[in-house]
Order: structure tokens, then sequence, then C-alpha cells
């Protein structure tokens, strides 16, 4: 038998239903609260939980290519990833001053990085977008 927390001051199904199931906050139209529309609570939400990852790969990749991202480049990489996102974008190449990562969008997961001068062709594979910021 599992351990449920139930309160034994509930005398009656209509108190419990009272107390959880507020009739004022169903009439409450959802639409605006404090100023803002859901969309823009929902893009705040999202802005603020996408942390951008960088795979194993990636990070061998940027230490074996003495590849340093100042504050400004990483967020100018978060805001492409934000842009590859918003157009549908799934496996994009991001293109920061001379610095190319190729980014797994969905997962916010850098999977690999390298600078573009070290690339004699300059070709890019398993991507389905491309963001220069």
């Amino acid at each position: 038998m599992s351990n449920l927390n139930i309160n034994p001051n509930f005398t009656s199904i209509e108190q419990v239903a009272g107390t959880y199931l507020n009739p004022a906050a169903e009439s409450r139209p959802l639409g605006n609260i404090s100023g803002k529309s859901f969309e823009d609570i929902f893009k705040q939400k999202l802005e603020s939980t996408s942390e951008l990852k960088f795979s194993k790969h990636a990070t061998q990749r940027l230490d074996d290519r003495n590849i340093t991202l100042s504050e400004e480049q990483s967020l100018r990489l978060e805001e492409g990833v934000q842009k590859a996102q918003a157009k549908g974008i799934t496996d994009s190449l991001v293109l920061v001053d001379q610095l190319a990562f190729i980014v797994n969008v969905p997962n916010q997961t850098v999977v690999t990085a390298m600078d573009q001068t070290e690339s004699e062709e300059n070709i890019f594979t398993n991507i389905d977008g491309a963001v220069i910021v």
C-alpha cells in the first residue's frame, strides 16, 4: 500500500472540491496575467531554460583547436540557435565570426566546433539550415 498524504480534516468530497477546485479561478480569463500574454510568458520561459550544452566531442574539438569563446560570442551563438529553432531547423550550422558550430537545435547541444580558417573545403554536411550571427 502506498503512502498517500491524505488530509484527515476533510469530512466530505465537497470540502475537498472546495479546497482544490476553486470555482472563482475557473471564471477568470487566462489570456492576460499581470499584463503579460501567454505567448510572452511562454517565450520568456523558453529563453530562460534554454541553456546551450556542448557535447563531449565538441568540448574536445574546442580544446584541441585552442578555441575559446568570449561572452559576447557565446551570447551570439545562443542567439543563432534560437533563430534556428524559430525557423524549425533541427541540425544547424551557426557561424560566429571565424568559428563554425554544428548544433542539434532540439537538444540545444553543440555537436562540433571548428575555426573556419582550418577547413580547406568549408563543406558542412548533415545540416538542414545555417545561421550567421
